[in-house]
């Protein structure tokens, strides 16, 4: 599963959030008639295991829908490496497709430029109502207090995965629900070639996801009330230095892991060389490395000792959400469409194949969606899990705290001293960087 890969979000946002105006018609071929649209335009995100198995899934779904309705829908899966700079273009020249994917984190900047479509009661309405969805899933369309800017597609929340044989060779009798027991049980699994935990720290997105989460924990929302940037507060300087402590103070992770970025903390989990994995969905890419459902566990990932409320935050909302351009020439047809896709069945279908949860209600009840590591994500999903800020500027904070942890856990891995000196000070230069809201 390829949910919330690394963002290229940069202060590009701002700019475009000035000139996405209804500037141009959309790239439907329908000559403008809303009423017996015929062709649509589709951009998926790469959510399989490559591009062309991407469409391998999707096209059989395409023509699905076209027998049903009359409507074609053209195709392009995008890479995540280019999805969110080729959205950027869109919004800003008023030429895109009519639907497209969109990482639910950046839900809020895109909803900033008005170039998406908002879903109001009336929209809402037409694909099927609002309360088919999860209210987590929900909450990471747009900002609090504005109609959504789009619909959940797939879902996903992190857990903590944990090997098995692992745990019981070392007498650990259960998962860890602390960070004092991780840290612990990490430290007893550490030694003859094998971490106790393996983490991604060159992947900006990861990085931000778990910053995100031990900021609620410690008591952090990393914006104020008024939106504005909160990045070096000591609740947020305990939160990063945590979380870069793993290498540097309790050298529970291998100092490599600063360096990973496309997956190999979930390759080093599979093959034995880490006992603990934090990850979202994980199943798939650990079958592909032979691993076995009976091989691990997964539990939620640890919170501070009594937590309650939102300190006892263990996940991102993560997943994929769906939106329509505003400006498409066939808005009757893409959100027929959109219903399509968030539909009882067709939600069955795609998140099965994809190893996510569904976020429409009733295809949860599918028995695919019971086996241990999806129910486990699942409660996560509608217990504990809290969308990231739904800001303007969320996704240059995605960028900016990500790649701030990026430099302090390449510092610790070359053995330089990781204080709450030095971490404020990185804190502080991502908050200097933020643009004006």
């Amino acid at each position: 599963m390829r949910i919330n890969r690394l963002a290229a979000a940069t202060a590009l946002v701002a700019t475009l959030a000035l000139t996405a105006t209804a500037c141009g018609g959309g790239s439907s071929s329908s000559g403008g008639d809303n009423s017996s649209p015929k062709t649509l335009t589709y951009w998926a995100s790469n959510q399989g295991t490559s591009l062309e198995n991407d469409k391998e899934v999707l096209e059989p779904e395409l023509r699905k829908f076209e027998a049903q309705t009359g409507i074609k829908v053209k195709l392009e899966v995008v890479p995540w490496s280019d999805l969110l700079n080729r959205i950027l273009a869109a919004t800003a020249s008023g030429q895109g497709p009519d639907v497209l994917n969109i990482g639910n984190t950046w839900s809020a900047s895109l909803q900033a430029t008005g170039a998406l479509l908002p879903f109001d009661d009336a929209t809402f309405a037409a694909i099927g109502g609002k309360d088919r969805f999860l209210p987590a899933t929900i909450a990471s369309a747009g900002a609090a207090g504005k109609d959504p800017a789009a619909v959940p597609l797939y879902s996903m929340a992190y857990g903590l995965y944990y090997n098995v044989k692992a745990f019981r060779d070392a007498g650990i009798a259960h998962p860890p629900t602390t960070w004092e027991e991780l840290v612990a049980d990490g430290q007893k699994l550490t030694g003859d070639g094998r971490y106790g935990l393996a983490i991604e720290g060159g992947n900006v997105s990861e990085n931000v996801h778990h910053a995100f989460a031990l900021g609620l924990q410690h008591g952090t929302a990393w914006f104020d009330g008024s939106g504005r940037p909160a990045f070096d507060t000591p609740e947020a300087v305990a939160a990063i230095k945590q979380y870069v402590d793993f290498i540097a103070r309790d050298r529970i992770a291998a100092p490599g892991n600063a360096e990973y970025a496309n997956n190999q903390s979930v390759t080093d989990f599979a093959t034995g060389k880490a006992a603990m994995l934090m990850w979202q969905s994980a199943g798939a890419n650990l079958k592909s490395h032979g691993m076995n459902p009976e091989d691990f566990g997964v539990v939620p990932i640890p919170v501070p000792a009594g937590a309650s409320g939102t300190r006892a935050t263990t996940s991102m909302v993560a997943g994929i959400n769906l939106a329509v351009f505003r400006n498409t020439r066939n808005k009757d047809g893409a959100l027929q469409f959109v219903k399509f896709m968030t539909g009882d069945e067709e939600q069955k279908q795609l998140n099965r194949t994809y190893g996510s949860i569904p976020p429409v209600r009733a295809a949860q009840a599918d028995p695919a969606f019971a086996t241990p590591e999806l129910k486990a994500l699942a409660d996560v999903l509608g217990s504990s899990a809290q969308p990231l800020p739904q800001v303007a500027n969320e996704s240059q904070f995605e960028t900016l705290i990500g790649t701030a942890v990026k430099n302090l856990l390449a510092s610790a891995a070359a053995g330089k001293p990781v204080t709450e000196d030095t971490v404020k000070a990185e804190l502080t230069k991502a908050q200097q960087q933020m643009p004006a809201s």
